[in-house]
């Protein structure tokens, strides 16, 4: 089964782009959408294994006001995600932040072969959520048990 990627743009052109280099020589399955969304319930309707993110749409932040939604919560949070933007200076400053939440950035104009890259290196990065400790692992159960023996 194809990986499924969401690409979030507000150019037809670009998303017609994009499903041709994605479906037509990656054979991704890909699911456009040319509008912001307002609720990550849109996103977990399509459950993406990768998400596709311009920066801006016309003169606005959307695509980050989206990325951080996504990130901010638990249902969306792990999934990889690649902004792909023109607005190199917009996002240059804080591609190191990006990156550290598993956001990859690809600039435009981008070579096809950098974007099939790009995409494979996301999908095949492991899931953070085998990284996530449990509640109790070292918590404050731990450091009850280990005051318990000590006063015995």
């Amino acid at each position: 089964m194809a990986a499924r990627i969401m690409v979030i743009n507000d150019s037809a052109d670009i998303l017609q782009l994009f499903y041709e280099v994605l479906h037509g020589e990656g054979g991704y399955d890909v699911v456009l959408r040319g509008l912001a969304f307002h609720d990550v319930a849109e996103v977990e309707q399509v459950k993406p294994d990768l998400i596709l993110l311009d920066y801006l749409f016309g003169n606005e932040r959307l695509g980050w006001q989206m990325l951080q939604m996504l990130k901010m919560h638990r249902s969306t949070a792990t999934i990889p995600i690649i902004v792909c933007t023109a607005a190199v200076r917009e996002v240059l400053d804080i591609e190191a932040d990006l990156l550290s939440h598993r956001v990859r950035l690809v600039r435009k104009p981008f070579e096809i072969d950098e974007l099939l890259a790009a995409v494979a290196e996301a999908l095949a990065e492991p899931s953070r959520e085998s990284k996530i400790i449990p509640p109790n692992a070292g918590g404050h159960d731990d450091l009850r048990r280990r005051r318990t023996q000590g006063s015995s």
